[in-house]
């Protein structure tokens, strides 16, 4: 017997799709710089621009702000936020090199199939950029923060996990990015991580999540502020 979606269902499903939609859009535009870091977005005139009221907009800005992409100022509305200071970045890495080494370490020491498996299958879903805005790399935004937060889990440690994902840290990371070539790198990178979980080593999967972290960085990301 076919189940049928009452008409309230169908407004509260089309309001949803409708509300992710903005959000999404929105989003691509922070991320790929379209809504310039730091400037005012004005509710008004993203609804006009996406012929909306102004509520998706306003619950998708709400959502942005949980992730650190958007910032609400008392009695002046929201704002993009600012790329991470040059002190606000090293801040963030060291935090990770604290925090994920020893997270990959005990994701190592505790590994057991159901552990592989969600590893293996985490691993898979991730793809090379296909081009170089955030169409071609939100694949590989995502599959970055699910694995990070999956070691984290497989750590046996909840407060490192809400710590982690508290940061955002991959939004901040990949709002940085000018030269989005990086797929390759990072994902060579995380089978090497994988590679030394899932082998029960913990030595290796420590060494190989400080590589990972060392590489991004110093080797892709901090030159970012040596541009002029």
């Amino acid at each position: 017997m076919t189940e049928t979606v009452e008409p309230a269902d169908r407004r509260l499903l089309r309001r949803q799709m409708l509300a992710d939609d903005v959000y999404e859009a929105i989003k691509t535009m922070l991320m790929d710089h379209a809504i310039r870091p730091g400037a005012r977005i004005s509710i008004d005139g993203l609804a006009r621009e996406f012929q909306v009221s102004s509520t998706p907009v306003r619950e998708a800005l709400a959502r942005l702000e949980s992730e650190g992409l958007a910032h609400k100022e008392p009695l002046k509305g929201y704002r993009a936020t600012p790329l991470l200071t040059l002190a606000e970045f090293d801040d963030l890495y060291r935090f990770r090199r604290l925090l994920e080494p020893w997270a990959a370490r005990r994701a190592a020491e505790l590994i057991d199939d159901p552990g592989r498996e969600r590893l293996i299958a985490e691993l898979a879903t991730a793809f090379e950029p296909t081009s170089v805005d955030y169409a071609g790399y939100k694949s590989l935004t995502a599959h970055d923060n699910r694995f990070h937060s999956l070691i984290a889990t497989l750590s046996g440690s909840e407060q490192v996990r809400l710590a982690f994902e508290r940061t955002h840290c991959h939004l901040h990371i990949f709002r940085l990015h000018y030269e989005r070539d990086i797929g390759p790198e990072v994902l060579t990178e995380h089978r090497q991580i994988v590679q030394a979980i899932a082998l029960g080593d913990p030595t290796a999967a420590e060494q190989a999540m400080n590589h990972h972290i060392d590489n991004s960085m110093s080797l892709r990301l901090r030159k970012v502020y040596d541009l002029p």
